[in-house]
């Protein structure tokens, strides 16, 4: 089996707003919560760590390197959707600069994306590639994986058996640790172990 350690990176100075492929770094309270999930991992026997290459997940993943002491490899992969022209706005900003477009996005989504943007299904090709080749690559592994909260739902629902509720609620934190276990029978694909994951995660 493999076993992915989701790591939501910590808060920005542009949290409630639309930070896809934006780079700020951590704010203070983002430090603080890396630190507590550095602390909360650091017994769990894990041999690799993966980061989104942008500045708040990198940062995130720095604290964990400190703490656990194995290197960080850096994938663009793992960056958060890109948000195009909505990048920096919150919800009403964008409903009162682009009220067509916002109203398109919530009656069609996932199949349009923001405006300049990049499209769902783009997004999800290459998270669906990073993902399958880690589970591929980390037979009997625990590998941390920094990155974005949409990274994380997307990849707990479609490799983890995760719902979608599950999902969005486990991603929800900055800084939040979601242990995930996929076990792989004879002959058969990839399947989910969601009962482990939650049971290892309390």
């Amino acid at each position: 089996m493999s076993t992915l350690v989701f790591v939501r990176h910590g808060e920005t100075a542009m949290a409630g707003r639309f930070c896809g492929q934006s780079d700020p770094g951590l704010n203070g309270a983002g430090e603080f919560q890396a630190i507590h999930a550095a602390e909360a991992i650091a017994g769990l026997g894990v041999q690799r760590i993966y980061s989104s290459d942008l500045l708040r997940a990198r940062q995130t993943a720095d604290v964990l390197v400190q703490r656990i002491g194995v290197s960080v490899e850096l994938r663009a992969e793992l960056r958060e959707i890109g948000f195009g022209l909505w990048e920096g706005l919150n919800w009403q900003e964008i409903e009162e600069r682009y009220p067509q477009e916002a109203k398109r996005w919530l009656d069609e989504f996932p199949l349009c994306g923001a405006p300049g943007g990049e499209t769902y299904a783009e997004f999800t090709t290459r998270v669906d590639g990073v993902i399958a080749t880690m589970l591929g690559e980390t037979p009997a592994l625990r590998t941390i994986v920094v990155t974005h909260r949409g990274v994380m739902r997307y990849a707990l629902v479609r490799f983890f058996g995760f719902t979608e509720e599950e999902a969005w609620t486990r991603t929800e934190p900055y800084g939040a640790v979601v242990i995930a276990t996929a076990a792989r029978r004879d002959g058969e694909e990839e399947e989910s172990a969601f009962e482990l994951a939650t049971r290892e995660d309390r």
